[in-house]
């Protein structure tokens, strides 16, 4: 009986040596984002304060790396090639899943603050990012492709990569703005807040972000998403509809 209290003191020191560290308490300007027809994008602020035990902030001075993720989907990325003068697909590849949307901001850029190991397990930069290929593919032809998505990904806005991107003050605060492009896909995105102390991960704080269409958009989509006959059968007469009215039009100016 006499060992009991012992036993206990040693079944809660692994909490209390987890309470010993630094936490983040992350938060971010809108939960939800709403896509309308003249949405051309937003600034999303990520922001928070870093926790300390005893209220002591560390001589040193930490990193912080935040990310937003977007919804995962499957994906097919086509290569072209000019054949007698004509772009013509070639060839292509199927992602099993992709995140339609990925951005990184860190308070230094990533290759200095975190070891190749900690990038690649938190899915820390593009060069990162887990992509799943289809089956039966080539080690070779996958990294091609991997390489063409991240690429063309990268042109279009969706994922991006800021090495400067965190502010720090005092060793306390922290916040982050990353640029939501207007062709970004709806769905439930995922922030994620890392504190970073020589080359590691000591902290994680996550939040979610709802981007989504509304009003007429909204409509649209869920009509193409249930009635798929019906919606395409009016974009065809829509299309007949405008071109008759416009050569209509245009013959009585002639």
């Amino acid at each position: 009986m006499r060992r009991r209290p012992a036993l206990l003191l040693l079944a809660a020191a692994p909490l209390l040596l987890g309470q010993a560290g630094p936490r983040l308490v992350p938060d971010i300007s809108a939960r939800n984002i709403e896509i309308r027809y003249s949405f051309t994008g937003a600034q999303l602020l990520l922001f928070g304060a870093i926790l300390y035990s005893g209220g002591r902030v560390p001589s040193r001075d930490l990193d912080v790396a935040v990310v937003l993720k977007g919804p995962v989907q499957p994906m097919i990325v086509r290569e072209k090639q000019k054949i007698a003068g004509i772009w013509t697909n070639a060839d292509s590849h199927r992602f099993a899943s992709a995140p339609g949307f990925y951005a990184v901001a860190s308070s230094r850029p990533l290759r200095d603050i975190v070891d190749e190991r900690t990038a690649a397990v938190y899915e820390l930069g593009l060069q990162n990012l887990q992509l799943s290929p289809g089956s039966g593919a080539q080690a070779d032809k996958e990294r091609r492709f991997e390489s063409g998505l991240l690429d063309l990904r990268s042109r279009e806005g969706l994922y991006a990569e800021n090495p400067r991107g965190v502010e720090i003050s005092d060793g306390v605060l922290y916040r982050a703005r990353i640029f939501i492009p207007s062709q970004v896909p709806t769905g439930t995105y995922e922030t994620e807040t890392f504190l970073i102390d020589r080359g590691k991960v000591i902290a994680a704080a996550t939040k979610e972000v709802e981007v989504r269409k509304t009003g007429f958009e909204r409509f649209v989509a869920t009509a193409a998403r249930r009635h798929g006959f019906l919606y395409g059968l009016a974009a065809v007469l829509l299309s007949l509809g405008l071109g008759w009215g416009t050569a209509a039009l245009f013959g009585r100016r002639g």
